[in-house]
């Protein structure tokens, strides 16, 4: 099965119609005032009209408090909330009643026992993201360019709609792809030539990469 796209971290009108012209089905925009990929409200706002159905608009967030979340919501109106912080199951249920919007619960994998958290969110949260433990000295807790062991994600149910991100690009992609079978691939700066910076000829080497792989 082809995995879906996902291009976070989207800044700018020209990486957006890149990600969307080659293909993604999910952009996300950052929330987090410590990321290089950080997006005020009125920024996001301004960028909200370029993401039309059906392609689906992610407000990434880490343990943002409920005015953050509130005028994410009511100015961008996103399509998805994804939280990459240390949401409890009672936090992530409470802002999919509150909202009405799926819920992408970020998980931080090194080994296996790092997966015995994903129980608790089960029934609660819509997608799980899997993303690699942040390097030390990281105040970021994804973007960072680092991978786990995909093959760990076997060990899921298989019922588990699952994003694998931490690490991608093009010249890996086919083998997350073959490893792991996830849903949806979810890259952000293996598509970029510094940090933030989203380069318009990697997101499309990205896409040929994950065309490729689903041919073979």
């Amino acid at each position: 099965m082809k995995p879906l796209v996902k291009i976070c971290g989207l800044k700018t009108p020209e990486a957006i119609k890149a990600a969307i012209d080659n293909g993604a089905h999910y952009i996300g925009f950052i929330f987090f005032a410590k990321s290089p990929r950080h997006l005020s409200i009125e920024e996001a706002e301004l960028l909200r009209p370029l993401v039309k159905k059906p392609v689906k608009l992610v407000a990434v967030t880490v343990d943002a408090d409920d005015d953050l979340i509130s005028n994410i919501v009511s100015h961008v109106k996103p399509d998805i909330l994804q939280l990459h912080g240390h949401e409890t199951p009672e936090r992530v249920k409470q802002l999919a009643t509150t909202y009405g919007l799926p819920v992408i619960k970020a998980f931080s994998i090194r080994e296996q026992s790092d997966f015995d958290q994903v129980s608790a969110y089960r029934g609660i949260a819509d997608m799980f993201l899997f993303d690699a433990k942040a390097p030390k000295g990281s105040q970021l807790p994804g973007g960072n360019g680092v991978s786990f062991d995909w093959s760990l994600l076997k060990s899921l149910d298989e019922d588990s709609q699952t994003v694998l991100s931490g690490g991608l690009n093009a010249q890996n992609v086919e083998e997350a792809i073959r490893t792991a079978s996830p849903d949806i691939l979810d890259v952000s700066s293996g598509v970029e030539s510094a940090p933030g910076v989203k380069d318009t000829k990697l997101i499309e080497g990205f896409f040929d990469s994950v065309k490729k792989a689903v041919k073979n």
